[in-house]
C-alpha cells in the first residue's frame, strides 16, 4: 500500500482510511467502471477466430483512457511492490479472466491456454504501460492488435487465419 500511496502521490494514512486494508484497495480497483476481466469475458463472446483481436482492443481501450488506465497502472504497480498484494491480484486473475476464457474455448488443456492467453496479454501491458518499452509503448493500439492477434490466437490452439483458411 506504500507503493501505491507513493504513487498516487498521496500519504499512506489517506489509503488506509478510505480502502482499510491491501483487500479492500483491490476491490475498489476492480469495482471501478470497467474491470479487465468482464472486458475480457464479454470480448469472449462472439466468434471465437476474432477473440483476440476483440480482447486487444477492448483492453488496449482500457488502458489508454486516462480515467480507466491510470488506477489500473496503479494496480499493476501495487502488484509488482508487494507480495501479499500479488497474491490478491493473482488469485482475481485464476478465478476470473482465466476461467472466462477456458470455458469459453473449451477443450484438452483449455485452462492452460487461457493461462497462457492471459499471460501474453499481461507482458503486452507490462511492456507498454509500466515499463514504456519503444517501439511497443508508442506503436498504434491497431498495430499492436495486428502483431499480437496471430500469437494470441496460437495460444488459445487455434490456426493462424492462413491455415484454417488452407483447411478448410
Amino acid at each position: 500500500m506504500r507503493s501505491i500511496a507513493a504513487e498516487a502521490g498521496v500519504d499512506l494514512a489517506l489509503v488506509s482510511y478510505y480502502f482499510g486494508s491491501k483487500k479492500g484497495l483491490l476491490s475498489a480497483a476492480l469495482a471501478l467502471t470497467v474491470n479487465p476481466s468482464d472486458i475480457l469475458g464479454r470480448a469472449a463472446e462472439g466468434d471465437p477466430a476474432t477473440f483476440p483481436q476483440r480482447a486487444l482492443h477492448a483492453l488496449l481501450s482500457l488502458w489508454e483512457d486516462t480515467e480507466t488506465g491510470a488506477p489500473l497502472h496503479a494496480l499493476v504497480a501495487g502488484a509488482a511492490h508487494d507480495a501479499a498484494f500479488a497474491d490478491l491480484v493473482r488469485e482475481m486473475t485464476e478465478k476470473e479472466p482465466i476461467d472466462k476464457i477456458a470455458s469459453r474455448t473449451g477443450g484438452r488443456d483449455a485452462r492452460k491456454r487461457a493461462a497462457a492467453f492471459c499471460a501474453q496479454i499481461a507482458g503486452l501491458i507490462v511492456t507498454r504501460y509500466i515499463l514504456r518499452l519503444e517501439p511497443i509503448a508508442s506503436m498504434a493500439p491497431d498495430e499492436i492488435t495486428r502483431i499480437y492477434s496471430p500469437p494470441l490466437r496460437l495460444a488459445l490452439g487455434a490456426a493462424p487465419p492462413s491455415q484454417a483458411s488452407r483447411c478448410g
